[in-house]
């Protein structure tokens, strides 16, 4: 009975590992975002993250009849990143970034993560 019990505890660790891993490790999709960099600021209680907001081009989703711009919000890992993207501000960016299924507090605040600049006008 003890082997059972065993056995059972290492295969619910491995489930619950890899359902971890899928969440918050796995990365779900990738690719590049273009527009003009609203801000970029450092903020947090507990965990000092880097966050940014890029305005695209074009017509968001909105109410129908209202014109509004599509707006891509980001968390940036590297400190040498932000620091790009703090001192250009309003500049038009071309940001390549990490897409996971969920948050973890020390990494930001959402799901998209840029870990490069492709390129900046």
């Amino acid at each position: 009975m003890k082997s059972f019990f065993g056995w059972l505890i290492v295969v619910a660790l491995l489930i619950i590992s890899g359902i971890i891993y899928w969440k918050y490790y796995f990365v779900f999709g990738e690719g590049v975002k273009s527009g003009y960099l609203n801000y970029a600021v450092k903020k947090g209680n507990l965990f000092k993250t880097y966050e940014g907001k890029l305005i695209q081009e074009g017509f968001g989703g909105g109410r129908t009849g209202v014109i509004t711009s599509n707006e891509f919000i980001f968390s940036v890992e590297s400190d040498s990143i932000y620091n790009i993207l703090e001192t250009n501000s309003g500049k038009f960016f071309d940001l390549h970034y990490k897409e996971y299924k969920g948050a973890l507090p020390w990494r930001g605040n959402t799901v998209y993560i840029v870990d490069k600049i492709v390129r900046m006008k």
